[in-house]
């Protein structure tokens, strides 16, 4: 074929710059420049030719020769019709949604980090950010043990001082979701990581001040880690497709579990080493590497990064559902649905046996298992270990469930039962069994049923209210906070005046509650719109 054709100096990237130069083509191969182009390695891409009379497809492969700084393009036509014949000069529009890019035709030579799907970079910092959210949670729980060694602290003021984180972190669980709404993610998943960062560091300082000083930084770090869920809910709505959106929450809360994994595992060693005050130190100081790479890499929406790939972006933009801005609560409306009060009831039921078995663990191995401090923080990682599992699975499991069939609502119902009386069957197993190892094997069953919630519960806020899910989570997630709050304090009391037992039976029956409830009220379909 002979045509005339204007050439567009293109970048790596595909980028038209500069004015195009008039080149005649009259072979298959022609001679053109291209800034950027390796030397000798090949680019492919397909072009379409358009014009007012009709358009075709061709195939270009270019090339660096080596000899001259020259660079060459072999055209070939590709077996596409053409409406009518291509007039004498044909213009190569200066626009990317003239290049067609399908997959599998585009062999770039860029490294392999730059062609990482940015959507996924998110998800890993924000799996990081909840990695280290936990990491400086449970330190408390290992750290707690030479602590009241030193400040001769009772049962009751540790289940205190456990609590205080709650204080602050009941108040910004709402508030959380609607500045993340107003604002950004960005801007306020950062503030958070900075703050209870910042809380940490101080921790020590605060102890050896007094007791008032303590609970106050630690309220203080509840109020930094209170607004990390909502906002990381605001970001991947906007950022992750619908169709990989189970997958991408399972990885951030699985980042919960192994913060929880990597604490327990790693304070023992520093308080060992060095001093309990070196856990909150350390710990606190990973939060600036974190943000430093948050502020250079994150952006609230995928429309505000201006280094994301186009075709990335349009696959977000495809994939996702629509959020307009919310701009009224319609309180009224959302607190009149017995599915949202199920959501509720349910997660305040799951949050008091977690967070007992977050906070109180070590000091059950220590007291009744008669485990060392080592020993302590390493058998605790056991259970966290499985809920990292088991979460995962447990996503996978539903999605399977829905993809054959079956009603959301009814694979809401299965993960939430299992996340119930899973953990209530191996607790009443506690007091029957005769070895430390059975013990701990209890724990880790518990803990790794309780992770199906995650498939359960943790997954239906966005079933059932899409446009709200950040408010609703919030909601939800203050009464669970608010078992928090109550269960580790009134843990301490019980183990004044009781047993272990005691401890658990109370856990059991909340599990019992919250099971009946989910299943009488719940609902995975939308309610709200």
């Amino acid at each position: 074929m002979n045509a005339r054709a204007l050439l567009h100096s293109f970048s790596p990237h595909f980028r038209p710059r500069g004015s195009p130069p008039d080149l005649s083509v009259s072979k298959k191969s022609f001679g053109f420049s291209l800034p950027g182009l390796k030397r000798r390695e090949p680019l492919h891409f397909r072009v379409r030719l358009q014009s007012e009379e009709g358009c075709g497809f061709f195939r270009v492969s270019v090339r660096n020769s080596g000899r001259g700084g020259k660079v060459y393009a072999d055209v070939k036509s590709e077996p596409y019709d053409i409406s009518k014949s291509v007039p004498e000069s044909v213009k190569f529009q200066d626009s990317l949604n003239d290049v067609v890019l399908p997959e599998g035709d585009l062999e770039s030579s860029a490294p392999w980090w730059e062609e990482f799907p940015k959507r996924w970079v998110i998800v890993i910092l924000c799996f990081s950010a909840f990695l280290l959210c936990n990491m400086d949670r449970v330190n408390m729980s290992i750290a707690i043990l030479p602590m009241s060694a030193e400040f001769n602290w009772s049962p009751a003021t540790v289940g205190l001082i456990q609590s205080s984180f709650f204080w602050g972190y009941l108040l910004t669980q709402i508030a959380g979701g609607i500045w993340a709404d107003t604002v950004g993610g960005k801007l306020v998943l950062g503030f958070g990581v900075v703050w209870w960062s910042v809380a940490t560091a101080l921790t020590p300082v605060a102890a050896k001040v007094g007791l008032p000083f303590l609970l106050v930084v630690r309220a203080f770090m509840g109020i930094g880690e209170g607004v990390a869920m909502p906002a990381m809910n605001n970001i991947l709505a906007k950022w992750v497709p619908v169709s990989e959106r189970s997958r991408s929450l399972a990885l951030v809360y699985s980042g919960m579990y192994l913060g929880s994994v990597t604490g327990l595992a790693f304070s023992p060693f520093l308080i060992h080493q060095f001093g309990w005050p070196s856990v909150f130190y350390s710990f606190g100081s990973l939060g600036t590497v974190w943000f430093a790479v948050w502020l250079n890499k994150a952006y609230s929406s995928p429309l505000d990064d201006p280094l994301l790939r186009p075709e990335e972006k349009q696959l977000i933009v495809a994939n996702s559902l629509s959020r307009e801005p919310v701009k009224t609560i319609p309180w009224g409306l959302i607190l009149s649905k017995p599915p949202v009060w199920a959501l509720i009831a349910s997660h305040f039921c799951h949050n008091w046996g977690t967070f007992i078995l977050l906070t109180w663990m070590p000091t059950y191995y220590n007291q009744v298992l008669k485990f060392n401090l080592t020993e302590s923080g390493l058998l605790c990682v056991l259970p966290w270990l499985t809920m990292a599992f088991s979460a995962n699975l447990g996503g996978w499991i539903a999605d399977t469930l829905v993809s054959k069939g079956l009603s959301v609502t009814t694979v809401r119902k299965i993960m939430q039962t299992i996340g119930f009386l899973g953990p209530a069957f191996f607790l009443t197993q506690l007091s029957h069994v005769n070895s430390p190892a059975m013990a701990v094997l209890c724990m880790a069953c518990s803990q790794g049923t309780d992770a199906f919630s995650q498939s359960g519960l943790y997954s239906n806020h966005q079933d059932i209210a899409p446009r709200y899910s950040g408010v609703l989570l919030g909601l939800s997630n203050t009464a669970g906070v608010l078992a928090g709050v109550f269960g580790t304090a009134a843990t301490g009391y019980i183990l004044q005046h009781g047993s272990w037992d005691d401890v658990f039976k109370v856990s059991v029956g909340l599990y019992l509650v919250g099971t009946v409830v989910w299943n009488l009220f719940s609902t995975g379909e939308k309610i709200l719109d």
